[in-house]
């Protein structure tokens, strides 16, 4: 066009009269790319404004996954929950509930991530650690009790034990007498990210595989408000990675979890409505915007064009982001609140379907009442006290913003072909050459920090003299394991012993079959067979997961 080229022209001519190159600092994106001073219309001219950027809640879903956004429902404020014992649980959730949040995530102790009772010797230490215990059935009644699960969604950050975690939560509906297409929420159930970032494996990949299609196989049939899972970058990127390799590593995965489900011989269209996605939300603003406008069409063009759906619905990609937990610093935390803001201020501008703020003393403990509330109220100043919300895409159209989308688009498209090359997603983990990688750049970023060539206000720049600050620390409570196991043992004495060994040799035979395994479960879970227990007999089949490299 020739209005680009006079742009491009008097842009030389402003750049020789104003800028003087050797009194610049030299600027570059978080995965390297050079960034000019100013961007201008023809940054936006190689593509086409309908099929690359378009209108809001149509292909390629690059402004957002509804016409209307937030002028139409605001986001899903999901504070991420849950310590100790269910008791004190469930009062958190009733508080925040009271304070105006609009769904529950639940945090879940280590050993019940990973599949251990709280009287096993070898997790005592953890047991209400990070998150709430859940032994049985008992323990997610007490969570929920007063809480209407057919008005509220909830959220399941747990992976492995996911089906258990879901039958629990069936088996409180059903015993409450609320119908199973009523119940909704979100379970993690993204097992291929914790090979690789978080390590909570239990089973090898190709069962762990398995447990992941029974999920999205029985959710479709039986609980269809249910996301199946939640198909994460946050915790790789959390873990090292870059932004454009987050992006990669993300879509890689749910590659292959639909290439599971087709192989059973269901559409995409019949499952793909219910994949989630989550991704960190950083500090660099634009980059961070661009991300998750870029990932939208990115998703948008894989599923109509590689899988051929038809629904729209299946090229939607919804988004929960949570913010940097690792960008929170331990020095000087209450400026946590500042970096809680700004993330979440972003996911906002990205049109994100769900997010949650990290209350700014999670770098050292569990987040208290005050922080916690804090970290709700940011979002609800966002949503209430600003104009984030009063259109849809707000920054879309910014010259920069729009290069940027672009430039990731293409960096992620490189990095998922790489991938592919390479033998896919499963050959990286069982090889242990993503994690490597992973490592070795978590390595890098942490001797820039090191060094001051990454600034951190608070940590290497503007660094205060004080030693210590006066902050409150959530106590735990040292008599949650005293409890737990005192429950669990009541539990065992008055539950059908014999029935829940008959359910559990019944788990066995299906998991050695290739029949669906959640209706097994749901049974033994009602007859309050332990998350242990349930575990040790898919372990019996599956085996465990042992690194080999």
């Amino acid at each position: 066009m020739d209005d680009t080229k006079k742009i491009i022209k008097e842009k030389e001519k402003w750049f020789s009269r104003q800028i003087d190159s050797s009194k610049i600092k030299d600027r570059t994106t978080s995965w390297g790319l050079d960034l000019n001073v100013v961007y201008t219309p023809e940054e936006m001219s190689d593509g086409d404004y309908i099929t690359e950027i378009g209108f809001p809640g149509e292909f390629p879903f690059t402004r957002g996954v509804y016409p209307s956004m937030y002028r139409g429902r605001l986001w899903t404020m999901r504070q991420y929950a849950g310590f100790g014992n269910p008791e004190a649980t469930n009062a958190r959730f009733r508080s925040l509930l009271d304070q105006g949040q609009s769904g529950l995530s639940v945090a879940f102790d280590l050993p019940t991530q990973i599949g251990y009772d709280s009287d096993d010797p070898r997790v005592e230490e953890e047991v209400g650690r990070v998150g709430v215990a859940v032994d049985t059935l008992k323990d997610m009644e007490i969570i929920f009790d007063g809480i209407p699960l057919d008005k509220i969604t909830s959220s399941f950050t747990v992976n492995p034990t996911a089906g258990i975690i879901l039958a629990m939560y069936v088996a409180i509906a059903q015993k409450r007498g609320i119908a199973l297409d009523k119940i909704g929420g979100t379970l993690q159930n993204d097992l291929l990210k914790e090979y690789l970032a978080r390590g909570t494996q239990m089973f090898p990949p190709d069962p762990s595989l398995r447990l992941i299609g029974d999920i999205i196989e029985y959710c479709n049939s039986d609980v269809p408000k249910m996301n199946t899972i939640s198909i994460c970058g946050y915790h790789m990127r959390e873990a090292g990675c870059s932004l454009v390799q987050e992006v990669a590593y993300c879509l890689s995965n749910a590659i292959i979890y639909i290439e599971e489900m087709l192989k059973r011989g269901i559409h995409i269209d019949e499952f793909a409505p219910r994949l989630s996605f989550l991704l960190c939300c950083g500090m660099n603003i634009f980059e961070e915007v661009a991300k998750f406008r870029a990932t939208r069409r990115l998703w948008a063009k894989m599923i109509k064009t590689r899988y051929h759906a038809k629904n729209s619905k299946s090229m939607m990609l919804r988004m929960f982001s949570g913010c940097s937990a690792t960008a929170f610093t331990d020095r000087e935390p209450l400026n946590n609140i500042a970096r809680g803001a700004i993330m979440s201020l972003v996911a906002v501008l990205a049109g994100n379907q769900a997010i949650h703020t990290t209350a700014y003393d999670e770098a050292y403990t569990i987040p208290t009442e005050e922080a916690t509330r804090i970290a709700l109220r940011t979002q609800q100043i966002i949503a209430y006290e600003t104009d984030a919300t009063a259109v849809a895409d707000p920054m879309g159209g910014s010259y920069f913003l729009e290069h940027l989308t672009n430039e990731i688009e293409k960096e992620v498209e490189k990095e998922m072909a790489r991938i592919e090359a390479n033998g896919g997603m499963m050959k990286g983990i069982a090889e242990g050459s993503i994690q490597k990688d992973i490592a070795r750049q978590a390595y890098e970023q942490a001797k820039k920090i090191q060094s001051g060539d990454t600034p951190v206000v608070g940590v290497n720049k503007f660094v205060s003299d004080a030693d210590e600050y006066d902050v409150d620390i959530h106590q735990a409570d040292p008599d949650v394991i005293k409890h737990q196991v005192q429950r669990l043992k009541e539990i065992k004495a008055k539950r059908n012993t014999k029935q829940v060994h008959l359910l559990l040799d019944e788990i066995r035979r299906t998991a050695a079959s290739s029949n669906n395994l959640m209706g097994p479960i749901l049974a033994a879970v009602h007859e309050y067979a332990t998350m242990g227990e349930i575990c040790n007999a898919l372990k019996d089949v599956f085996g465990e997961y042992q690194e080999n490299f």
